[in-house]
């Protein structure tokens, strides 16, 4: 393997086995197929790595479409424990990764499951329009209109329309930022936490992480160069804000956020200045890099211990928000009985 330089970080094991094993099978270049040979290729991948798992069982879990800006969005509902009016369970939307081309609501199914299970939370996980079919903005549109459907519905869900948050893994983490934004601009819906994990926070700015990690972790600059070119119209995406969330102007107001990235992520100088940034503008941030892990390690299962670490870690970021409103929204009754 190539060995990077300027860094002292060293891979974990499993990823150097992983990625021997992948090099042997002489796999197609995703960079070199199609979006719907890439997909299939992807589906192959996830049904290998899913195979002799059990699901994570849960009280209920449902497919729905819910309507959109362009036609219907089918979603995927998971619910922890039976429904109690009395008390609605928090929300998280969750949008899947894959560079706005690849994946599904199956592929990200065992992650959502986690999510619902140690947050105890509802989670509605949105299968956004897929570029090269539906180009930038579809995505994001699909992904604030879920957004504003679970807002809107929450009760019905079972849930409470004052605890959501969203989150998302790679460009899903990137969707998730990109709707907080648009909330906070269109004055709703009111979230309370974003998690972004391994988020795509730009898409043009060259930081030292894209060429010192884009080739040789799974992740290479080619195959970002193919997701860029299939999701955007013109290079003038590239400078829109719902693309690059990293060049909002004003990223003040927005809801509290863990972001976590990848030692030998090539995204992973932007996510953490992204973070910096959130912080400056007085958001409150949670910010930690597995420094042996690669992009896309809590998609795959069973190579490391990261990926039960960084669920564990999620799960608990999300717990600890929900209860902070909770706590906040008990006090301020109280308050205005006094």
């Amino acid at each position: 393997m190539e060995t990077k330089p300027n860094t002292s970080r060293q891979l974990h094991p499993g990823w150097i086995a992983m990625m021997k094993e992948l090099e042997a099978s002489n796999a197609p270049e995703l960079w070199e197929l199609s979006p719907t040979e890439g997909r299939i290729l992807e589906r192959q991948y996830a049904e290998q790595v899913f195979i002799n798992t059990e699901p994570l069982p849960l009280y209920s879990v449902e497919n729905r479409e819910i309507p959109g800006v362009a036609g219907t969005i089918p979603v995927r509902i998971y619910t922890p424990q039976a429904v109690n009016k009395d008390t609605p369970f928090p929300i998280l939307v969750f949008f899947h990764g894959g560079g706005w081309v690849l994946c599904d609501l199956d592929t990200h199914d065992p992650i959502c499951r986690h999510l619902c299970k140690q947050a105890d939370c509802i989670v509605v996980s949105v299968d956004y329009r897929l570029a090269p079919e539906h180009k930038f903005p579809a995505a994001v549109e699909d992904a604030f209109a879920a957004t504003q459907w679970v807002a809107q519905n929450a009760s019905i869900l079972g849930g409470d329309p004052t605890r959501i948050a969203v989150g998302g893994d790679s460009a899903g983490g990137t969707l998730s930022a990109v709707v907080t934004q648009l909330a906070k601009a269109n004055g709703s819906p009111s979230l309370i936490f974003q998690l972004l994990l391994y988020p795509n926070i730009y898409i043009a700015p060259k930081f030292p992480s894209r060429e010192v990690y884009g080739q040789g972790y799974l992740l290479t600059e080619k195959i970002i160069e193919w997701c860029n070119n299939h999701y955007l119209n013109s290079e003038a995406d590239v400078f829109d804000h719902r693309a690059s969330p990293g060049l909002a102007e004003d990223l003040s107001g927005l809801p509290p956020a863990l972001i976590i990235t990848a030692g030998f992520d090539p995204f992973v100088d932007e996510g953490e200045d992204y973070a910096k940034k959130l912080r400056n503008a007085g958001v409150e941030v949670e910010y930690t890099c597995y420094e042996d892990m690669i992009h896309g390690f809590i998609y795959i299962q069973g190579v490391t211990e990261g990926r039960e670490k960084a669920l564990v870690q999620s799960a608990t970021a999300l717990r600890r928000a929900f209860t902070k409103s909770e706590l906040t929204k008990s006090f301020l009754g109280f308050s205005s009985c006094l």
